[in-house]
This record gives C-alpha cells, sequence and structure tokens, in this order.
C-alpha cells in the first residue's frame, strides 16, 4: 500500500461522482460496508450521515474507516481508501450535504428534516487496481 499523496490520475478519479463504499466497524469488530457519497478536496475525503444512522455511531466509536471508490465507467479500476475521521460536527444549514447531492444528481439534497452530520477522513494509505495500479503496493 502507499502513503498520500495520490498520483494525479488517482486524484482525477476521486474528484469525479464516482460510487464508493464506506467500511465501518461495529463494536465486536465486524466491518460494515454501505454505499456513500463522497466529495475529495485537498487530499481528504467529506462524507455527511444522517444523525440517526449506525455508521455515525461506529466512526464516533472507532474513526478507523476504508472508502473504495470504483470508476464508474469501468469497476475494475477502483481506488480503497484507508484513514480515520478526524473531524465530525452538525451540518446545521445542509451545505455539505447539498454540495454532495448537487455533485452526485445535481440538485440540493431533498430531505430538508433530519439533522445531518459531517466528517472529514484524513487518508493514511491507499491502494489501487485496473488503471489506478499503484507502483508501491510491493513495499506496503
Amino acid at each position: 500500500m502507499s502513503k498520500p499523496p495520490l498520483p494525479p490520475e488517482a486524484v482525477d478519479l476521486l474528484r469525479r461522482p464516482n460510487p464508493c463504499v464506506m467500511a465501518t466497524l461495529r463494536s465486536d469488530g465486524t466491518p460494515v460496508s454501505t454505499p456513500t457519497w463522497y466529495l475529495w478536496e485537498d487530499g481528504r475525503v467529506l462524507i455527511n450521515l444522517d444523525e440517526g444512522r449506525i455508521r455515525l455511531k461506529h466512526l464516533r466509536r472507532d474513526p478507523r474507516v476504508t472508502l473504495t471508490v470504483l470508476d464508474g465507467d469501468n469497476w475494475y479500476t477502483h481506488i480503497t481508501l484507508i484513514g480515520r475521521v478526524i473531524e465530525t460536527y452538525a451540518d446545521e444549514d445542509l451545505a455539505d450535504i447539498d454540495r454532495l447531492s448537487i455533485h452526485y444528481g445535481g440538485r440540493p439534497y431533498p430531505n430538508r428534516v433530519r439533522g445531518r452530520v459531517s466528517a472529514w477522513i484524513e487518508v493514511e494509505r491507499w491502494h489501487g487496481w485496473g488503471e489506478m495500479k499503484d507502483n508501491d503496493q510491493a513495499s506496503g
């Protein structure tokens, strides 16, 4: 596995609204994976969660997280980001979930009733496959 920074072609893939699966850890250590929206900004990842979701509870208890981003045009090509949540805060004005919704669907997030929580993920390691295969996998 490689350490950041990621190469430009990987950053280009991460900047697009590609499918993403996030893995968190339950209290018994069992991994749980869930599709999620994300934004790549300045070498970090922004996610946003409904305040009632169990994965938010998982992240607050254990901030370790893995995101696998699949190239929407070729799912064989993907990048897995391994890191931890370094910051969470209430998305009180829904600005972050709107940014994510616009990135993925072209319009603000429709559900304006439930509270949202934003989280920033710091990437500690990464690996890629397909066109994103990193050259440093043997040293990881």
